[in-house]
């Protein structure tokens, strides 16, 4: 257990709560805070990035372009948070936007060739941090810790 744990369990140990359910899902909020953290530092700051314009890169690379309304849901970002985003990778060169000529309302967002070469760069070393995250578990561990997890975001979702 986590010192952090500890507290809350001696804080609120007299009441009847689900704490298997409190520290499984305070640990999904630490754990993501912290792997974006290092993330950001240890591999994103090189390329001038920020978790979430990595990661609108990188749904831009795999599924090529998009309007901005799906861009926003496959980052997991809020419309006005992604118009900054989208505004600072632009100013980077790594990504353009057009409007979509039936109408002029909508915002087509597309990879730059110095923004597909900036996420051909940075994904294997994404990547290998990402191993290093996960250091100490087997592949099978990685599969179940993927499938629980699928199935809280599935509870999330609904």
């Amino acid at each position: 257990m986590l010192d952090a744990e500890r507290d809350v369990q001696a804080r609120l140990g007299d009441r009847p709560l689900d704490f298997d359910s409190l520290l499984a899902i305070s640990n999904i909020y630490r754990a993501a805070a912290e792997v974006r953290r290092r993330a950001e530092r240890e591999v994103l700051a090189d390329y001038g990035l920020s978790f979430g314009g990595f990661t609108i890169l990188w749904v831009l690379w795999v599924w090529d372009e998009m309007e901005t309304a799906r861009l926003a849901e496959e980052c997991g970002l809020a419309k006005g948070t992604l118009t900054g985003m989208l505004t600072t990778l632009e100013k980077q060169g790594l990504i353009t936007r057009q409007r979509v000529p039936s109408d002029k309302r909508r915002m087509l967002v597309d990879l730059t060739p110095e923004g597909t070469d900036t996420i051909d760069e940075v994904f294997p070393k994404f990547n290998a941090f990402e191993s290093a995250m996960t250091n100490g578990l087997s592949s099978p561990d990685k599969q179940e810790l993927a499938r629980l997890l699928r199935l809280v975001i599935t509870n999330a979702n609904t």
